[in-house]
């Protein structure tokens, strides 16, 4: 059986911290249990909302990102953080959907 996956690069920065676990329910629900998701945004210390080209987006500790995972039905498989001179710091999250769902 081929396992399912989400690409998912950026595309939730807009939604605020109280609406973040809908979208990743609904990435929990469209994946079988195994499928994987991968999950770009950019990270910081504490949330937080700053001005971006359209509308303001937010930043999220890898922590809180990862808790946030948990709690939709996620097992989080690996963690990546890269920061560089004059850029955000981004981060990356790779999550496997679990069984228990």
């Amino acid at each position: 059986m081929r396992q399912t996956r989400i690409l998912s690069w950026y595309s939730l920065i807009h939604h605020e911290p109280s609406t973040i676990r809908i979208p990743l329910l609904e990435f929990a629900r469209a994946l079988r249990p195994g499928g994987a998701l991968l999950l770009g945004f950019f990270e910081c210390a504490v949330i937080e909302k700053f001005a971006h080209a359209v509308a303001p987006a937010y930043g999220w500790p890898v922590s809180d990102l990862t808790d946030e995972l948990t709690s939709a039905g996620f097992d989080v498989i690996e963690t990546h953080a890269r920061t560089a001179i004059g850029q955000r710091p981004h981060a990356a999250i790779i999550a496997q959907r679990n069984s228990i769902r």
